[in-house]
């Protein structure tokens, strides 16, 4: 594997590739991180010798945390992210089409805490897995003042009934491993100290059997055309994302410690106080 990436370090062993996510110091979905992370999947998508995929984190607390919230304030980075786009997809969306795209199988190996677009990702990936004691996940935008833009409003009903799916998004709450299994929004909540080695050896058995297989299997598992979903998910989003309110709220909420690591521990109730 090329190594030319700053926010992810890959290993390749008998067919699977395992990708840390690395983005000090709350793996901040940035477009330096989105970037690479295409970069990776566009890499390996016709790789013979790559036919799972695991993501994890560096770091213990942290999987992904969510879309940075400065991206508005930079021209540059909105920039680099439109090239994500089309006129279907926006860019989170688009980021998030993509790992449901890859040939490979995806699997996601959750030990801290994924929010917004972090927790998008997770429900793009073709599998995921947590952590019972420490994982946890989150689709707080609602307490920014906006909607989930990178395709939560599509898959969370994809995975779970509507109804949870309205409690997710508009609860705007922290989600124990448990309770997201039991909702769907991952396979399994299974003990910290087990977790490797269950994920590991379910990857290396699907990464063992013919490639044919793996192929059919995903072709014949299809997955939901959410193209309708994602335009009506974008004009809810945009709607909301660049008013100058939620422009004031976001800052008001960087200022009291979100995206530091300390705010990040109970984001939930940062947002949540600000925004009262």
């Amino acid at each position: 594997m090329a190594d030319d990436y700053r926010t992810l370090q890959i290993t390749k062993a008998d067919g699977v590739a395992t990708v840390q996510l690395s983005n000090a110091p709350i793996n901040l979905l940035d477009e330096t991180l989105m970037g690479e992370i295409r970069r990776f999947l566009d890499r390996v998508r016709s790789d013979p010798g790559v036919r799972v995929i695991i993501f994890e984190s560096r770091d213990p607390d942290f999987f992904l945390a969510h879309v940075d919230m400065t991206l508005g304030t930079r021209p540059e980075a909105v920039a680099e992210l439109t090239a994500f786009a089309s006129e279907a997809l926006n860019p989170f969306q688009a980021f998030a089409e993509a790992l449901r795209a890859q040939p490979q199988v995806t699997i996601v190996k959750l030990k801290g805490l994924a929010r917004g677009g972090g927790a998008e990702f997770v429900a793009a990936a073709d599998m995921a897995f947590a952590a019972e004691q420490t994982a946890g996940l989150a689709q707080c935008e609602a307490l920014m003042g906006i909607i989930p833009g990178g395709g939560a409003t599509q898959y969370l009903p994809a995975r779970m009934t509507r109804g949870r799916a309205l409690e997710v998004v508009l609860g705007a709450a922290l989600f124990d491993a448990r309770t997201a299994e039991r909702y769907g929004w991952i396979n399994r909540a299974l003990p910290t100290d087990t977790l490797d080695a269950f994920v590991d050896t379910l990857a290396r058995n699907i990464a063992a059997l013919p490639s044919e297989i793996v192929a059919a299997a995903k072709a014949a598992i299809g997955q939901a055309d959410h193209a309708a979903g994602f335009l009506r998910e974008t004009a809810g989003w945009a709607g909301l994302a660049f008013r100058p309110d939620t422009a004031d709220l976001m800052a008001a909420q960087l200022r009291s410690g979100a995206q530091t690591r300390e705010g990040e521990r109970d984001l939930e109730g940062l947002l949540r106080q600000v925004q009262g």
